[in-house]
């Protein structure tokens, strides 16, 4: 098992399962909601998800139609992301290794211009269609 939180630690959680594929996003709303170059998330299957405290602190906004943004109301961090069958968890919030690497790079057409991905994982220019 390993566990996670935000910032404060006002929200906590635990994931008991395997952890699946680990990615990069380059898109523009994940630079600015992490104030970084590209976000890394980390999926695990929801049923081994589970918020052990806080999960009234946890809030949301809805920048597009495609998707929602969780935070953390006290401190701001990033939320695992909830997403059916799956969660997606922000790498960073993790205490332990995950087991994954990243495998692929998504939305790198409009990744940051300063940025020179040197690693071999697939890159997508936009979210890959099923």
């Amino acid at each position: 098992m390993i566990t996670g939180n935000c910032l404060c630690k006002g929200y906590q959680f635990e994931v008991s399962g395997e952890f699946g594929d680990m990615m990069d996003c380059h898109c523009s709303m994940c630079r600015k909601a992490h104030g970084a170059a590209y976000a890394t998330f980390v999926a695990c299957n929801s049923s081994d998800f589970k918020i052990t405290q806080g999960e009234e602190l946890i809030s949301q906004y809805q920048p597009s139609a495609e998707g929602k943004r969780s935070f953390c109301k006290v401190c701001g961090s990033n939320a695992p992301m909830d997403a059916g069958e799956q969660v997606y968890i922000p790498a960073g919030l993790l205490d332990g290794d995950p087991g994954s690497r990243t495998s692929a790079h998504y939305f790198v057409a409009s990744k940051a211009p300063w940025v020179e991905i040197t690693d071999d994982a697939t890159q997508y220019d936009e979210y890959p269609s099923s």
